[in-house]
């Protein structure tokens, strides 16, 4: 109110002699003091002509703010009309003249004369709009159109009283009461004034003869015209009026209608006819012929209408655009030869035509926006009008395509653009959003303008692994620090917050923590191995690999590696059977009666690898007789190919390899002694021949003799035999309980003829039992037969037999048969 205040004593200082006019300054300082606080609405009422830096007024009281919040808002005037006049001071909150305002340029005739602009403050956004009223002070006096300030009449003699005689009208570029109020005419006997409005509000004046003239007495008379306005002080303009007196022409032409209305398309081409008139004059002759003309009137309608002096016709003859005026107001004269003037009024209505596009300004705009901004965000404000009017001015703004916003209305010609759902950075990373106003005419006119709209990034995913579970496969016998598998993860997100490093989580394998075994760079994902794996120990190794990003708070994921140890064939056949020993030499019986396909023993052997690496196949090496024996190749059994005949050698050593079918194999050997004998005194014979290289005497009372020694001693040393067996086999069960060796177990199958020429003269059923917790092994047989097995001791001065049945010697329940 204080800048209101000033303003009211600036008025009265430029008006001193308002004092007169008492009312007149009370009805004005209501004017002045009244503020419209309408929907964030501003008013003010300023005289015209202020000097620069007067002010207008305190926008920070009038709105409720402080003077920080317009410092830190960045308080402006932005796109308003005729803004170039005022300026705002942020500093002090004030809004003063920036430059000088003459209403009369400003607005023409037109009351009341304002002009408006918006004020802006951003963080938050506020949109403000301020009116300016500019009030007329009396600055234009009166004037006629004339240059040389004379208007020439020509009027008969014989006019007659009453009859009137149009003057020029005076132009007062104020408006109310400042504008032109009356007309006097100097003192004279002839002629005196009749005032006329117009339509529109403005005055014309007649000059009524009331005295008939006399040429011969006044051929001329000088008049003057006199307009003043009611402004204070009163200001005047005054023109010459010389009349020339006429001889005898006593009728004025009429035209057959006192007011014409045409309506005019702007934009209409020039030459083109509006309208025609047409008057009527009594008189005959020269004095009877008419000649039309369009009076110099006020504004710009002389310069856009023309008429035909002799036809009457009222063609366009300038531009015409509805923007700038919306009605022309023209006076015709109908004037005849004797100098008589007869006038009409044409009223032009300008119709507005669709000739204006949009114009689109953006008052503010907020990018980047992050992705977690809410719907109804503002994305930017802008202003849009359209100079036409009514439907050709109406505006309807869209968004092309389908965005995810929306266009709001806020101000008049203030549009807000809004966000509409929720973003996604991940999906889409910036808009082209372009907006799009049209107006309502036909055709319709539309303007578009484009904005790049980007989305920052919010840590909102986290890093994805591309399976829930990987496989990776190592050789064993690595070498440490050798690359095992690589985990990859993506992250959607930008930037730190899509940064990814790994971390192997805590998990215990076999007992131990598993970052003993492999590591992890946190950086590439790639898991090493930290030392020699042993496929025989350890099969498999299962971890939790997190994946996490760089954001904050981070998120992260987890994903199971299981790391399988490949078997590598580094480990030899182990023979389980026959048990070859450093001492006493087993020998495998087989009758000279055995048929083609006599099983004579089977080779029992395991690998404690895997896989191909562990696929055992049995060959015949070396033996006394290839053409006698051959070896299976997949279970290990020997079997006779051919007929034994007598003429065999009794003693046969054969010689088996088994390999195993790794890249490169490995193998072991194992010896099969085999004895060919139908009876014992053979296999005695033989027996002899196995422990020692002696000749015998061909004297057959010698081997008597011998044999019956033989035959004594046996029975003798039988008793020591068994023992001797017993305490070795014990033995051997403790050495293969120390040994290191791991055992498969192996079933044997019951071994039998199957080609039904001859069997094995008893039949074997081996049964070997591990427990999970121990290394030894149970070996049991099936039930005993005849079957006889040779045991020779090299290292003995004698030979030593001993027949014993497969329960004793094979199958002795408390004896366990331990394999390393």
């Amino acid at each position: 109110m204080m800048a209101l205040r000033g303003s009211l004593t600036f008025i009265c200082a430029r008006l001193p002699l308002f004092y007169g006019f008492r009312r007149q300054i009370g009805l004005l300082m209501l004017l002045l003091h009244t503020v419209n606080m309408v929907g964030a609405q501003i008013r003010y009422s300023i005289p015209e002509e202020m000097k620069k830096g007067s002010v207008i007024g305190n926008v920070a009281q009038d709105l409720g703010l402080d003077l920080k919040r317009l410092r830190s808002g960045r308080a402006r005037i932005v796109t308003g009309e005729n803004i170039h006049y005022t300026e705002l001071k942020t500093d002090k909150g004030i809004l003063v003249v920036k430059e000088r305002i003459d209403r009369e340029e400003l607005c023409g005739d037109e009351t009341p004369c304002s002009f408006s602009f918006e004020v802006i403050l951003e963080s938050p956004m506020e949109l403000h709009r301020v009116t300016v009223e500019v009030l007329d002070i009396n600055d234009h006096a009166p004037s006629f159109p004339n240059r040389d300030k004379h208007i020439k009449l020509e009027i008969s003699e014989s006019a007659a009283v009453g009859v009137q005689f149009p003057l020029q009208s005076a132009e007062d570029l104020d408006v109310g009461q400042n504008a032109l109020q009356d007309y006097i005419l100097s003192p004279n006997d002839y002629f005196l004034l009749k005032q006329h409005a117009n339509p529109n509000g403005g005055k014309y004046v007649n000059m009524v003869l009331q005295k008939p003239l006399d040429r011969e007495l006044h051929p001329h008379l000088s008049l003057k015209l006199i307009a003043v306005d009611g402004g204070t002080p009163q200001r005047s303009g005054t023109v010459n009026i010389d009349v020339t007196v006429l001889d005898v022409n006593d009728n004025a032409p009429t035209f057959n209608q006192s007011v014409y209305k045409a309506s005019v398309m702007e934009n209409t081409m020039k030459g083109t006819t509006i309208i025609s008139v047409n008057a009527t004059d009594a008189d005959s002759g020269s004095n009877g012929l008419i000649t039309y003309s369009l009076s110099k009137t006020k504004g710009s309608a002389a310069n856009v209408f023309s008429v035909d002096e002799i036809t009457g016709i009222v063609s366009v003859s300038g531009q015409i655009d509805y923007e700038k005026d919306r009605k022309y107001e023209v006076r015709v004269d109908a004037k005849d030869q004797g100098g008589l003037t007869g006038t009409s009024t044409i009223i032009f209505d300008v119709l507005d035509v669709n000739d204006n596009s949009p114009v689109i300004n953006i008052m503010s705009f907020l990018s980047p926006v992050s992705e977690e901004a809410l719907p109804g965000t503002t994305i930017a404000i802008l202003n849009i009008k359209d100079a036409d009017s009514e439907k050709n001015g109406q505006i309807k703004c869209s968004i092309d395509g389908k965005l995810p916003f929306k266009i709001e209305s806020s101000l008049t010609n203030y549009y807000n653009l809004i966000s509409d759902q929720h973003f996604d950075r991940e999906s889409v990373s910036e808009y082209n959003i372009t907006i799009t106003a049209t107006d309502m005419g036909s055709p319709p006119l539309s303007s578009s303008t484009k904005l790049h709209l980007k989305i920052s990034d919010v840590n909102d995913n986290a890093p994805l692994f591309n399976t829930n579970s990987y496989s990776a496969y190592i050789t064993e016998n690595n070498s440490p620090g050798a690359t095992i598998f690589a985990v990859s993860a993506r992250d959607s997100d930008w930037n730190q917050n899509a940064r990814v490093s790994y971390l192997l989580e805590e998990t215990q394998v076999s007992g131990s923590p598993v970052s003993t075994y492999v590591s992890l760079n946190s950086e590439t994902g790639v898991l090493s191995a930290l030392c020699s794996f042993d496929y025989e120990q350890i099969k498999q190794l299962q971890l939790v690999v997190k994946a996490q990003d760089g954001g904050s708070p981070p998120l992260s994921s987890n994903v199971t590696v299981k790391i399988l140890i490949q078997d590598q064939n580094d480990n030899p056949p182990q023979v389980l059977y026959p048990v070859q020993t450093g001492g006493s030499l087993v020998a495998e019986m087989v009758p000279r009666s055995a048929d083609v396909g006599y099983l004579v023993t089977k080779v029992v052997a395991v690998d404690v690898d895997s896989g191909q690496n562990a696929w055992l196949s049995y060959k015949l090496q070396k033996a006394t007789d290839r053409a006698l024996f051959e070896v299976g190749l997949q279970n290990g059994e020997i079997r006779t190919i051919r007929q034994v005949t007598d003429k065999d050698v009794v003693k046969q050593r054969l010689s088996v390899i088994v390999e195993d079918n790794g890249q490169p194999s490995r193998s072991a050997t194992v010896i099969v002694n085999v004895v060919v004998a139908d009876s014992f005194p053979e296999v005695l014979s033989e027996f002899t021949d196995f422990t020692q290289d002696k000749e015998y005497n061909d004297n057959l009372t010698f081997y008597l003799v011998l044999a019956l020694a033989v035959v004594s001693f046996l029975f003798i040393t039988c008793l020591v035999v068994i023992i001797s067996v017993k305490i070795y086999r014990w033995r051997q069960s403790r050495i293969m309980f120390h040994s290191n060796l791991p055992v498969i177990p192996y079933y044997p199958p019951r071994y039998s003829d199957t080609l039904g020429t001859g069997t094995l003269q008893h039949v074997y059923n081996y049964e070997v039992c591990r427990t999970t917790d121990s290394r030894k092994s149970d070996c049991k047989s099936g039930g005993a037969g005849s079957q006889n097995v040779l045991i020779m001791d090299p290292s003995s001065t004698g030979t030593m037999q001993r027949i014993q049945s497969e329960k004793s010697i094979l199958d002795e329940p408390d004896s366990p048969l331990e394999v390393s």
